[in-house]
């Protein structure tokens, strides 16, 4: 099948998967209402947000940059960022394509071999993992009396539930299953110089050695403290783009800092969802996620709403910024060249 239907049906696929949240989110809510509420809400306090983003922006592609810097490559700061805002921008076209999208740009504009920005990327998102499975955790003790039951009601007893049933798996089936990949492996090891010769597997190893080359940066980083600095600058340049939103409206602005804090944390999951920019999803996820708090859906979704949005449109105007200045270097590069 021709590469562009696939990228055609997959670019549907998602974006159906999206207008489907936003209609489950924003069905039974009047929207006269919710249109006067958005209407009354305070934009200073969005503004700031905004603001706060774009330094989170900057201190992002600064860190990226010491990544990059054992690699033996200096791209300058200008490049990173125009490459990582590229990469959000392309996020509304297809889910999670940005990380791939800002290493193609910064390999085009400074010669960066692709599969070592790509390790790099690992480390990065490795880090913001583990930040963010430390906020979870930060969350949930100082609010335990708020989550505890929402968390074992639609975390632990599941994943319990889920546990007994993999251990009631007969164990005829196991036993199956164990000598399948024993003899997997056992073919494999045995035609191993075989397959090594295949040009397939040749690239793939070929791209394999560069990701781990571009791990392997973190342990050779001179600027350890500048990327434990910047990493900070990131998360509380983020907790303040979601905390300074809940003073736009007058139904979140008696929420406390551990509550903006809860909302990025959920925020950052409604995010990672499978669709283009979040969409529908974050609305879902933090209307519900604000309902804990007695916020009615409609009033979520306003938060949700303005938060989300502002940051898209953002997102948007720098990506497409950032587009057009990485295709008058390159332009420029290749002028210089000839």
């Amino acid at each position: 099948m021709n590469r562009k239907i696939i990228k055609s049906i997959n670019f549907s696929i998602f974006l159906a998967i999206g207008i489907l949240l936003l209609y489950l989110s924003f069905k039974g809510v009047d929207f006269d209402h919710l249109v006067d509420d958005l209407k009354s809400a305070n934009y200073f306090w969005v503004f700031i947000s905004l603001i706060c983003a774009i330094v989170g922006y900057v201190s992002r592609a600064i860190r990226w940059r010491l990544l990059i810097e054992p690699l033996n490559y200096k791209p300058p700061i200008k490049n990173v960022f125009f490459a990582l805002m590229f990469g959000y921008f392309a996020n509304f076209a297809f889910p999670r394509i940005g990380e791939i999208t800002r290493c193609g740009a910064l390999t085009k504009s400074d010669k960066i071999p692709m599969d070592s920005l790509i390790g790099t990327v690992i480390i990065e998102r490795a880090i913001d993992l583990i930040v963010l499975i430390i906020l979870l955790f930060v969350v949930f003790i100082a609010k335990i009396d708020v989550f505890g039951g929402f968390i074992k009601d639609t975390v632990f007893i599941p994943l319990f539930k889920k546990i007994v049933n993999t251990v009631d798996f007969p164990i005829f089936y196991w036993l199956i299953v164990i000598a399948i990949l024993v003899l997997a492996f056992g073919l494999l090891y045995y035609h191993r110089k075989k397959i090594k010769r295949v040009k397939i597997i040749i690239k793939i190893r070929k791209i394999l050695r560069g990701v781990i080359s571009g791990v392997k940066t973190v342990t050779k980083m001179k600027s350890r403290t500048a990327f434990l600095f910047h990493t900070i600058v990131i998360w509380v340049s983020y907790f303040f783009m979601t905390y300074v939103v809940i003073f736009a409206i007058p139904a979140t602005s008696n929420l406390t800092p551990i509550d903006g804090l809860f909302l990025l944390v959920i925020g950052g999951l409604g995010m990672a969802a499978p669709v283009q920019g979040g969409i529908g999803a974050f609305h879902w996820i933090v209307s519900s996620a604000l309902s804990l708090y007695g916020i009615s859906k409609a009033e979520g979704l306003v938060f949700a709403t303005i938060q989300h949005e502002s940051q898209a449109i953002l997102a948007i105007l720098l990506g497409s910024f950032s587009a057009l200045m990485l295709f008058l270097i390159s332009r420029r590069k290749s002028k210089n060249n000839i």
